[in-house]
């Protein structure tokens, strides 16, 4: 049994697939079935259940593929050690953000972050939450930027700043007068939201519970969904609807808007909803001062409409305690 082999059945299980298995493993199909087979054949088990199209993992299959997934965490780990014991700001550091929130920190963090750690090149990836989640846990990234509430076994939280939303109108809409807006108000309108999955929609649901159906489902009466903020900016300044976004996707539009005057933000009347943004990783993770890094980086760089909050130290996501830096 060897570690290789192991990646292949934990790939296969997440891929349900040989084909996507063999290219998430960077090998041709016929070496990634003949490995699995071969384990399969040492084992004395059947790990998966074939069939046309697609690969299940058997009861057997899944306990031991979950136990793959330790030794190979593991085995990282002793990487991840021999290189903290070097130098933590030297060697890829792999991080994760969601969709509404890489597009518009990024470009801020990281030529910040080069500058303080230029042998320290980031490997980034934009998905959802619950998926950067899974990647975190099974060690596949290091850290991720992601917007509480967030709860996991073995992850330490980190908060970094709070940001408000703001209203989002095309030009000439009825609303365009007023200097603020209730969220009373955006219930009469067709709302632009982000498809399900994205916290960032559920977010500007609880901030807009009159704008929710009435359906067992929880779905606005009247909604149009776009697959990121950037597609749903062009959909209401064509005059679609109105849509609701974070301050820090303000900053990016800000000047290269090539809209014109085709877009109206309005503040939310009263206090404005806000989320809030943190990083979040492994507390196994040896590298603590290229987390600092990152964090100071976000710190310094020049974020539209947030606030920065007090350093309170890294918490438990789970149990909220603080945790030793």
């Amino acid at each position: 049994m060897t570690l290789t082999q192991l990646r292949y059945i934990v790939a296969l299980a997440r891929e349900g697939h040989f084909g996507h298995a063999a290219e998430r493993c960077f090998v041709s199909q016929p070496t990634l079935s003949v490995a699995v087979r071969k384990l399969e054949d040492q084992l004395g088990v059947a790990l998966f259940e074939r069939h046309s199209g697609r690969v299940v993992p058997t009861d057997v299959g899944r306990r031991i593929v979950s136990q793959a997934e330790k030794v190979i965490a593991e085995a990282n780990r002793v990487t991840e050690l021999a290189r903290a014991g070097q130098d933590q700001l030297s060697g890829e550091l792999r991080i994760g953000a969601i969709f509404t929130v890489a597009p518009y920190v990024l470009p801020h963090l990281i030529p910040r972050l080069h500058r303080a750690a230029p042998q320290m090149p980031l490997v980034i990836e934009e998905n959802y939450t619950r998926v950067l989640a899974e990647k975190l846990r099974q060690g596949d990234l290091d850290v991720i930027l992601i917007s509480p509430p967030f709860s996991e076994p073995g992850i330490n939280l980190w908060p970094v700043y709070e940001e408000s939303f703001s209203i989002l109108l095309p030009s000439g809409h009825r609303l365009q007068d007023q200097a603020e807006i209730p969220s009373r108000e955006l219930a009469a309108e067709n709302m632009l939201l982000l498809g399900d999955g994205h916290c960032f929609r559920d977010q500007v649901l609880s901030a807009c519970p009159e704008c929710m159906g009435n359906d067992d489902h929880k779905r606005p009466a009247r909604t149009t969904e776009g697959s990121s903020l950037e597609t749903i900016r062009h959909m209401v300044a064509s005059g679609l609807g109105v849509t609701v976004v974070p301050r820090t996707s303000m900053g990016r539009w800000s000047g290269i808007n090539e809209h014109g005057d085709l877009l109206l933000e309005k503040p939310f009347a009263g206090k404005p909803p806000r989320r809030q943004v943190a990083l979040a990783w492994r507390q196994t993770f040896p590298r603590p001062e290229a987390l600092a890094a990152v964090r100071d980086a976000l710190l310094g760089s020049e974020l539209e409409g947030v606030t920065f909050l007090p350093d309170t130290g890294p918490q438990d996501s789970e149990s909220g305690k603080a945790v030793a830096q």
